[in-house]
């Protein structure tokens, strides 16, 4: 399997389009258009239709199988796109998913969409064969000393001129959170009328932003400040925001928190797990807050609650996902919400 950055991949397509691709990576923007890109260059080669798996914990891995072997009635080629959030095929998945590598169909692009991946998962006998077959795109973080060199780049690309002040701005205000940062490189092109973004600019488009915001959410939360991040929450659900969008910032909060608790609990001290865990210095009092309030098993189980909340969203449980947002920002905060029991139930609707 052909190893690409993400930044290889368009000239790699262009060249000629593999049977499958293995995009992985806990970068959302990147891996999103990295799929996109994906997307893209397989619609011009006539895969004209598409049908999207969720492999959680329900998924019956037979439809990987007659996904594969059914012929479409409305398109001659099809991509299959097989998103696993934890990664872990399991035992049947790893067997599908071998068994579909040793054959692709000419007619079908598989897709699978993973978090990262870890060196034992990428020796796993699953994985070895879709390398076999085809391409993975793994997708780094961006670093601190990496950010404001992708942020220029990104608002070149966008048409944009940023001095130096600016551009440190804009790291800071993100820190790190790359879909934010593409919001307001989208801002500021609908602003920078000459194409210049100076750090006058920018701090008048950060002081005119939206009341409520994902991310001051999330902050309030860690904080404990239940109240604050509730009218947050409700602020958001009025300005129309997506649930989605909520969970994805809300998730990767709860991944973070617990990289940090497994690390320390292994030996590691705050700082270095923090460290490992791509914590900013910035938000390291966030983090030792509420993990102060939070045991390693409450993430985890506030993680699983995300995973339902996903399903929900997506029409594959029966629940509201906006009450379930609200106990997830509640407990999160500190005002326990979530027993056991209740989160089982959750789950197992």
């Amino acid at each position: 399997m052909a190893r690409l950055r993400p930044e290889q991949l368009g000239a790699a397509l262009k060249k000629n389009l593999l049977p499958i691709y293995v995009v992985s990576g806990d970068e959302a923007l990147l891996v999103q258009e990295a799929c996109d890109a994906l997307r893209t260059a397989a619609r011009a080669q006539g895969f004209s239709e598409r049908e999207r798996y969720q492999a959680d914990n329900q998924f019956e891995w037979h439809q990987l199988t007659n996904a594969a072997a059914s012929m479409s009635l409305f398109a001659d080629k099809k991509i299959i796109e097989l998103h696993i959030p934890n990664g872990k095929p399991g035992a049947e998945g790893g067997k599908a998913l071998q068994q579909y590598a040793q054959n692709p169909p000419d007619d079908n692009l598989l897709l699978v969409v993973l978090p990262k991946l870890d060196r034992n998962s990428q020796k796993a006998k699953w994985f070895g064969a879709l390398e076999t077959a085809g391409a993975f795109v793994q997708i780094w973080p961006i670093n601190a000393a990496q950010l404001p060199q992708w942020l220029n780049g990104r608002l070149n690309q966008a048409g944009l001129n940023a001095d130096r002040a600016a551009i440190e701005m804009l790291a800071t205000r993100v820190e790190g959170n790359l879909l934010a940062a593409a919001q307001e490189i989208e801002k500021l092109k609908l602003l920078a009328e000459d194409g210049q973004v100076t750090a006058q600019m920018l701090a008048n488009v950060v002081a005119n932003s939206a009341r409520y915001d994902v991310f001051g959410l999330v902050d309030r939360a860690l904080m404990g400040d239940a109240q604050g991040a509730v009218r947050n929450l409700q602020g958001l659900r009025g300005e129309g925001t997506e649930p989605l969008a909520i969970l994805w910032a809300l998730a990767r909060e709860i991944r973070g928190l617990i990289n940090v608790a497994y690390g320390a609990a292994n030996g590691s001290n705050f700082d270095w797990a923090c460290k490992q865990a791509g914590v900013w210095d910035s938000r390291k009092g966030l983090v030792k807050n509420a993990l102060g309030r939070l045991r390693p098993a409450e993430l985890d189980a506030l993680l699983r609650k995300a995973n339902g909340i996903d399903r929900a969203v997506k029409g594959m449980r029966n629940a509201e996902p906006w009450d379930e947002l609200l106990d997830l920002v509640l407990h999160l905060a500190g005002v326990r919400s979530l027993s056991p029991a209740n989160t089982r139930m959750s789950l197992s609707l």
